[in-house]
């Protein structure tokens, strides 16, 4: 590395084109391509300035289900899958690393790159992200996980603040990376644009040095989202490691900043050792890479992971349909699929099916349809396409109606201003509705839509956002030939209005103040008991599953469940165990119940399987501001098990030892705080029966009103109270303080 020029060095610290790093002849390192996107590559000719918003040409690659459609699976498996699938389609096209997966917490509805991200849940986002990042790495690509952190909306995000309190940023915003980098060692972290807190992230030494590098061991590189930095010799500083893409003018300010000693060698050798090693990591794997994908290996498999991810929200039992029944299919989206979303994450797919042509081959013959409404805005349907789609639904068996958001509703760069469905789509729903109750509506959007009309149609199948493959997954769930298995990982909200983070989205110029704080979605709706439509975790099958013998026992701070799910119905059948849990009576600020663990089963009719599943103890723990840690309160937990955030079939209770340090005693300290230690409870009941007397009105003694006026006062306020000279009363502290630090009085 001495033999290289800092100059060199320096270079290597930025991009060479759009999608490449710098050669570095000197050091034998070539130049690596990096490509989008999460959920299928986006190769776009290296040569040729490439165009991040994905407008561009990109090589044929698969399109698997974007993270909205992945996630609704609850598979660790199917994503370790996909994600060697993406590295077996990256090696192919000389891609060494692959652009994600998108991290982000969905904490509102209306940020336009929902579909990028997995879950309102960290827990889930972080499982999900980890089996993913596996996946892709251990076939030998690297990936980047972004955008971190804290980039929870589309408006203004090259500028806005995020103002978030340190537990929230801690518990929501920070917890998934935290364990995709402890259990995954990911190549690369892609740092967002938003500012954090004050700081752009680019410059946020804190988070991308403190927390990242030193605290949580990150060993690979941290990459610029692209267009992100402000300033490469300050992001240099606080621990960026690469700038994308490539940017002349900031590589001859970070040389001049360099000579003129503003910038120490000692921060450059680092982030050019970094970047290297992932170049050498990159370079090795793609040495022996294939010259092509299994194109038709990897549509199946899209199409397994759609089938698994497809969620039904209602029936009344008009599902699955019978392959002779009477059905007509209205709606655009049925022969044109909305299947992935749109911005630098869109994929040239190497082939696209529909629902349309599946339904007619397992009815054997052409289904009547009406496409209804246009899914293009600038291609609006043929005028009487709403009075013939009314029309054919008139007296038809069943009506299965596509509804949903076309591409220009949500994207990268803009979130919606709501959460409808197009005012025209809900207008036919109408209408059909007048002529025909027997309504089918089947959903392509890629956030959580309103659904005013839930109580008015027969069933509501919600399709997320599928990949190439997800057309004929919906067609075999709809008829039975596929169980539908998929389970929300958002709640879909009765309104608007509702949502946690309402009146603090999108802020304004001054920044977006995280003012719900602990309590992002579901965490909200149970916390204000508010009504949804349909809650995190949700999602019917075609049978039906008992839950039994739940318990629950501790080793330590860990926590281990178990229960017996038994396949209760007539058809083999997929569930999802989701297992909640929550500490009552707690010191800190709780929500209700939080995810901490899942497991799926699948049985068929009549058969039982105990599961078994481990909630280690780094899950259970909260963020102590006062000790800057993860601290685990003993005592008493609660867990709770069952098919979604609100349909809890068991629960049972645990004691836990916790691990929260003994905090000294201060002036400071409440009479509260100071009477839960007992070597100093006896000499503040004292102090206290000369400030109030001996008793009370109910002859209890000391403690009940007078306590209860003085709990939350410090000690230090003793000393006027009581006549008390501070010395006296800090004597005192110091000596149960020492008591209790020798383990003599705890």
């Amino acid at each position: 590395m001495n033999d290289v020029p800092v100059t060199r060095k320096i270079a290597l610290t930025g991009g060479l084109n759009f999608w490449n790093t710098q050669p570095i002849p000197e050091a034998d390192l070539p130049k690596i391509q990096v490509s989008d996107g999460p959920h299928g590559l986006r190769m776009q000719d290296t040569e040729v300035s490439g165009d991040h918003v994905g407008m561009g040409g990109s090589a044929p690659a698969t399109c698997f289900p974007p993270a909205v459609g992945l996630a609704s699976t609850w598979n660790r498996e199917l994503a370790g899958e996909v994600g060697a699938a993406l590295a077996e389609e990256a090696k192919a096209l000389n891609v060494g690393v692959l652009l994600g997966p998108g991290m982000n917490i969905k904490r509102d509805p209306r940020c336009g790159r929902n579909f990028e991200y997995f879950s309102e849940d960290p827990y889930l986002t972080g499982e999900l992200a980890t089996a993913f990042v596996q996946g892709v790495q251990g076939a030998g690509v690297g990936t980047s996980p972004k955008h971190f952190a804290a980039n929870n909306q589309e408006t203004d995000r090259l500028r806005r603040d995020s103002q978030i309190d340190e537990r929230p940023l801690r518990e929501i915003y920070l917890s998934a990376f935290r364990k995709v980098v402890t259990q995954a060692q990911p190549w690369t972290i892609m740092c967002s644009y938003n500012k954090l807190n004050g700081t752009q992230v680019s410059n946020h030494r804190w988070l991308l040095t403190d927390v990242l590098k030193n605290e949580w061991g990150f060993e690979g590189l941290v990459v610029s989202d692209w267009g992100a930095v402000v300033d490469r010799v300050g992001a240099l500083k606080a621990g960026l490691d690469l700038e994308m893409p490539a940017n002349a003018a900031a590589e001859r300010a970070t040389v001049a900043a360099y000579e003129a000693g503003d910038l120490d060698e000692a921060t450059i050798d680092g982030a050019y050792q970094r970047v290297a090693r992932i170049v050498r990591k990159a370079v090795d794997s793609l040495a022996d890479a294939p010259d092509s994908f299994d194109e038709e290996g990897h549509h199946a498999l899209g199409r397994r992971a759609a089938e698994q991810a497809i969620v039904l929200l209602a029936n009344d039992g008009v599902l699955p349909l019978a392959k002779d029944a009477d059905v007509v299919v209205i709606g655009e989206f049925a022969r044109t699929p909305r299947y992935q979303g749109a911005g630098s994450s869109r994929v040239n797919p190497t082939k696209v099916d529909n629902t349309l042509d599946r339904i007619n081959e397992l009815a054997g013959s052409d289904v009547p349809f009406a496409p209804g409404f246009s899914t293009q805005p600038n291609k609006p349907a043929p005028q009487n396409a709403h009075a013939e789609a009314v029309e054919l639904a008139r007296g038809a068996g069943t009506v299965l109606l596509f509804l949903g958001l076309g591409e220009a509703h949500e994207s990268e760069g803009y979130d919606r201003d709501d959460i409808d469905l197009p005012a025209e789509q809900l207008a036919l729903l109408d209408d059909i509705l007048a002529v025909n109750d027997n309504v089918v509506v089947v959903l392509s959007n890629g956030s959580s839509v309103l659904l005013p009309f839930r109580a008015k149609v027969r069933a509501i199948v919600e399709g997320w956002l599928l990949g190439q493959a997800g057309g004929p997954a919906l067609a075999d769930v709809l008829y039975g030939e596929v169980n539908p298995s998929g389970k929300l990982t958002e709640t879909i909200p009765e309104r608007l209005e509702d949502v946690p983070s309402f009146y603090n989205f999108p802020g304004d110029v001054n920044g977006v103040r995280y003012g719900e704080g602990l309590f992002v979605g579901y965490r909200g709706y149970d916390k204000a008991n508010r009504d949804v439509a349909y809650p995190f975790g949700h999602g019917l099958s075609y049978t039906s599953f008992a839950y039994a013998d739940v318990s629950a026992t501790a080793s330590g701070n860990a926590i281990t469940v178990e229960v017996t799910v038994t396949n209760t119905g007539e058809r083999a059948g997929r569930e999802v165990v989701q297992v909640y849990v929550s500490k009552p009576e707690s010191e800190v600020v709780r929500v209700p119940r939080e995810l901490k663990g899942f497991a799926d089963v699948t049985l068929e009719p009549g058969a039982s399987e105990t599961l078994t599943i481990e909630i280690p103890a780094e899950e259970l723990g909260y963020w102590e501001v006062r000790d800057a840690a993860h601290v685990i309160e003993g005592g008493t937990y609660v867990v709770e098990v069952g098919a979604s955030s609100r349909d809890l079939r068991g629960r049972a209770g645990v004691e836990l030892e916790g691990d929260a340090p003994v905090r000294p005693l201060t002036m400071q300290s409440t009479m509260g705080e100071a009477l839960s230690v007992p070597g100093f409870a006896d000499r503040l009941q004292a102090m206290m029966a000369d400030l109030f007397g001996t008793g009370d009105q109910d002859g209890e003694g000391l403690g009940s009103d007078a306590m209860r006026m003085m709990q939350d006062f410090p000690i230090r306020g003793m000393a006027g109270f009581t006549g008390r000279e501070p010395e006296e009363l800090q004597a005192m502290l110091d000596e149960v303080n020492a008591s209790r630090a020798s383990g003599a009085d705890r």
